[in-house]
């Protein structure tokens, strides 16, 4: 067999982060040793940013990586994988973390939102793409998974904020029946 062709592996994601307008990291996850070191990834990233923020493209090659990218209002959400990686599957891992997340803000996808809504960012995340591994590509069903995990937090364990979501809901539901 042709030793230049790479042996077909699972693990298609190196990497995922989401950031600000200002290049500042908010959510990074690395899912190999590519950048071991935290300065190191800082460094990766902040030279991701400043060649991706003015440009209309929507792939990059970079340090060996194939970075596909998404900006909206104030955030740049980004897939990275080897350099023989398909674009398209990555593409679709971006897609599905994108339009997740905008589901999961009901359509208020900025950096406030976002913040305020950080576990379950991590959830949808975490749903996604398992060790590098792609889990799960449908939005929706990641969308469910997601608030099922949500639903399940115990009272003691919600912040002040998910308990008066929780109450007004069941508030609602009970003056709908």
């Amino acid at each position: 067999m042709d030793s230049s062709i790479p042996e077909p592996s699972l693990y298609t994601v190196k990497a995922i982060s989401i950031m600000d307008n200002d290049g500042k990291r908010i959510l990074s996850k690395y899912y190999d040793d590519t950048f071991p070191t935290i300065k190191e990834q800082k460094a990766f990233e902040k030279n991701l940013f400043q060649k991706t923020h003015r440009a209309n493209a929507e792939i990059i090659m970079l340090d060996g990586l194939t970075c596909v990218y998404r900006s909206n209002v104030d955030l740049f959400f980004y897939v990275m994988g080897s350099s023989q990686e398909n674009e398209l599957i990555l593409a679709s891992v971006l897609s599905c973390l994108y339009d997740s997340i905008s589901h999961l803000l009901r359509k208020n996808v900025e950096k406030k939102a976002l913040l305020e809504n950080m576990s379950s960012v991590f959830m949808t995340v975490d749903e996604i793409i398992d060790g590098g591994i792609i889990i799960e590509s449908d939005p929706h069903c990641v969308c469910q998974r997601v608030a099922v995990k949500a639903d399940d937090i115990p009272i003691t364990e919600q912040t002040m904020a998910q308990v008066l979501q929780s109450a007004k809901e069941q508030l609602k539901w009970s003056l709908l029946k």
